[in-house]
């Protein structure tokens, strides 16, 4: 039995539509007997919507998420208080550690800010993410991603926000998602240190394979085209999609 660690988006899903073959693809790898984990770096959404989106999609996954939502999560202790520059995910996750979130007032004495993809940014809660650190918070990003894949294109992704706040308060977060340790330690604790990592991305999720020690599987159905290739990390096998991959590594 081989672990199956998928990213979602540009692999599963490009926004709200799903990515033709890769539900087949995801229950073909779960009747041949593999484990399956799906592992995103984005962090707005809770485990309950992203495990709903799955499910409507036709995949069982309760159990098998791990976003940088949670991986930023065990940067934080309990009674702390969390400033969050985001969604709903990384408030459930800074929760889930007993810490107590902050996302529209400055009370005295914030421990950290936790920036991540905010649909909601505002230019005041900004302000106050950047304040916060500036007071002596520690600065804990999500992930860095600059883009973040649409069926309308690419929208600014967490690392464009996390950017701004870099710039304003000349200080560097502490990176939780992939392709960094935080993340990739919650994978192997979980699901072991042997599997495929797939995803769209080489910069990200071929740098977290090797993070991993994973096999790197590359789909062409994101952010990367066959125009790009070839990229770094070399990836241990190409498909046009999550379909067309798993037919491939299972027929060699």
């Amino acid at each position: 039995m081989t672990t199956w660690a998928l990213d979602l988006d540009g692999v599963l899903w490009t926004g709200t539509v799903a990515i033709p073959g890769s539900a087949a693809a995801v229950a073909t790898l779960i009747e041949r007997g593999h484990e399956v984990v799906f592992v995103t770096n984005n962090s707005f959404a809770t485990v309950a919507e992203q495990e709903s989106k799955l499910a409507a999609m036709g995949i069982d996954a309760p159990g098998r998420f791990i976003s940088s939502a949670m991986a930023g999560a065990t940067f934080v202790e309990p009674r702390e208080r969390v400033f969050v520059l985001g969604g709903p995910g990384i408030a459930e996750a800074v929760e889930s550690r007993g810490a107590q979130v902050v996302v529209d007032a400055l009370p005295s004495g914030i421990d950290a800010v936790m920036v991540g993809l905010d649909w909601q940014l505002s230019y005041d809660r900004l302000r106050l993410a950047t304040q916060a650190i500036a007071g002596g918070a520690r600065f804990i990003a999500t992930n860095t991603d600059p883009t973040y894949p649409t069926e309308h294109g690419f929208y600014p992704g967490a690392g464009a926000i996390v950017a701004a706040v870099a710039a304003a308060t000349g200080t560097e977060p502490v990176i939780a998602g992939k392709p960094h340790e935080a993340q990739a330690r919650l994978v192997r604790e979980r699901f072991g240190s042997d599997g495929m990592m797939v995803g769209d991305r080489p910069e990200t999720d071929g740098a977290f394979a090797l993070a991993l020690g994973y096999q790197f599987g590359l789909v062409l159905s994101g952010v990367v085209s066959e125009s790009d290739l070839p990229v770094q990390p070399t990836p241990d096998v190409v498909a046009r999609d999550l379909w067309s991959l798993v037919a491939a590594v299972e027929a060699s």
